[in-house]
């Protein structure tokens, strides 16, 4: 059961991560209103506090959540931007996913 919490976990902290960033996004290139920094300031300190609360070395986790943040980036990209991922663009996630998977569950020696 650890793993599937490492996994909720990390998918969690891309979407606070992605939504941080995307609200920015939204009043710089599209007008919308100042007031969507608030709200993404919120989510950039929940990714940043959700990113803590692995019990592994920094390094591994940060290393380990970029394989869930490329499949959750593909997830946005069909869901919020309404555009189709390629079979590449799987591909691609899936393999990313499959390096974070090797990263945080391999045996260790430590």
């Amino acid at each position: 059961m650890p793993e599937i919490k490492t996994v909720l976990l990390f998918l969690l902290t891309a979407v606070a991560e992605i939504v941080g960033c995307y609200l920015p996004c939204l009043w710089l290139t599209q007008g919308k209103s100042i007031w969507l920094l608030v709200p993404a300031a919120f989510s950039l300190a929940a990714f940043v506090w959700l990113l803590s609360l692995h019990p592994t070395a920094s390094g591994r986790v940060y290393a380990a959540y970029g394989g869930a943040y490329v499949f959750v980036a593909i997830l946005w990209l069909w869901l919020v931007d309404g555009i189709t991922p390629t079979r590449w663009d799987i591909a691609g996630s899936l393999v990313a996913l499959t390096g974070m998977a090797i990263i945080m569950f391999a045996p260790s020696n430590s």
